[in-house]
């Protein structure tokens, strides 16, 4: 079988949901994504698959909503609602969810009771690993001791399990992923105001040697789910010398900004046509 080669281009940086939207674009089955989230068995939220454009490009979008935030647009819970605590306090002004928290031996158990397939639970549960190693090591945790609430966790499972699904589903055997656009300046979280890119990204980016560029936007472009999926996908770092671009997939993202906020995916065959083309 051919290597069925991805090419990440995160020059709006990469979310969750950026990076589904852009494998549905690609032609991954909405109908298989839509019965693999349903057999998670989850509750507090639904999707929406659609259309919208960035700057003039048209894209596909894939939201997760949860409940109380159908008016909500712009939530990014899959990085500042990790809880590192049991702790009754929250921040949300916005919502209202009751007090669950989850630590990721629950997450892996509502992945291995799923219905999806034995390559997407590995994927899912490898995601979420990264991304619980980085905030242990953010907050000098036990990595057993990192809790995720309802929020986030709903948000995050879903996201990283749609990307696993969607990979599998594709048939991806190799993904390249390019130097990861972030923003500037700070986000608030649960926790107070972090700078950007935020602790767990950055433990990310160094523990699995993405490259990184800093950019003049201000504000989160790479959450840390985002930097998780691109740590474990990336299976090659550098392009082909010579490529032909077989499909293209555009994912939009969330924010409003001044350059296009999409993620664009690539299938690519590598040439390897030594007659000349030219």
């Amino acid at each position: 079988m051919n290597d069925k080669i991805l090419y990440l281009e995160c020059y709006s940086g990469i979310s969750g949901d950026m990076i589904v939207s852009a494998l549905l674009d690609l032609g991954a089955d909405q109908e298989d994504l839509k019965k693999s989230l349903e057999s998670l068995n989850l509750e507090g939220y639904h999707i929406e698959i659609g259309r919208r454009k960035k700057c003039g490009i048209d894209a596909c979008f894939f939201d997760v909503i949860l409940e109380g935030e159908e008016h909500h647009y712009e939530h990014t819970h899959d990085h500042h609602d990790y809880s590192h605590e049991h702790t009754h306090e929250h921040t949300h002004d916005h919502h209202e969810h009751q007090h669950v928290h989850r630590n990721i031996k629950d997450i892996y158990e509502i992945i291995n009771h799923s219905q999806i397939t034995d390559r997407a639970k590995t994927l899912s549960k490898r995601i979420f690993e990264v991304v619980a190693k980085a905030e242990a090591k953010a907050h000098s945790l036990p990595i057993e001791q990192v809790h995720f609430h309802e929020v986030g966790a709903v948000d995050s499972i879903v996201d990283i399990v749609a990307t696993a699904v969607c990979i599998d589903n594709l048939g991806i055997t190799d993904v390249i992923v390019s130097e990861l656009y972030e923003g500037r300046g700070h986000v608030r979280c649960q926790h107070g105001i972090l700078p950007v890119p935020v602790p767990a990204v950055v433990n990310i980016a160094m523990e699995h040697v993405l490259n990184m560029k800093i950019t003049d936007v201000q504000g989160e472009l790479v959450t840390p789910t985002g930097a998780a999926i691109a740590a474990v996908l990336k299976t090659k770092d550098f392009l082909p010398a010579s490529y032909k671009i077989k499909n293209i997939g555009i994912g939009s993202g969330k924010k409003e900004l001044p350059k296009a906020n999409i993620l664009r995916a690539y299938i690519i065959e590598e040439n390897n046509d030594k007659k000349k083309l030219y």
